[in-house]
């Protein structure tokens, strides 16, 4: 399983970004996929997430300024990030949650290989 992420870069604040991630290799679609990120030193930590079903979770630091989609005919997930902040700069990483074997029955968790986004002040 493979989660390709993009569309990470550096831009100032008060500006835009918008990453996208795509899964591929799975038994089946994904069911949870989302956002997290990592600041130096510490724990990854949740950005945003969306159900296969749409129902979504945001970090209270991000919520009315990002916003996560998803298609899920594309297995892709987005995250659009508004009004961003010197504190939003971290390495961004893809997330999906699949079930792995032919039963559905054990979920496994799977990770992109990070983006990094630099907000200036």
């Amino acid at each position: 399983v493979q989660l390709q992420a993009s569309g990470g870069g550096l831009v100032q604040a008060g500006e835009s970004l918008r990453l996208s991630c795509t899964a591929s290799g799975m038994l089946y679609s994904m069911n949870t996929m989302g956002w997290f990120r990592q600041y130096p030193g510490q724990q990854r930590e949740l950005v945003a997430t969306i159900t296969s079903g749409g129902t979504i979770n945001y970090d209270g630091s991000v919520r009315g300024r990002f916003t996560i989609s998803r298609d899920n005919a594309k297995n892709s997930v987005y995250l659009q990030m508004n009004t961003l902040k010197p504190e939003d700069t971290a390495i961004y990483y893809c997330y999906g949650a699949a079930y792995s074997d032919y039963e559905a029955t054990y979920e496994s968790d799977y990770w992109g290989q990070g983006t990094l986004v630099t907000v200036s002040s």
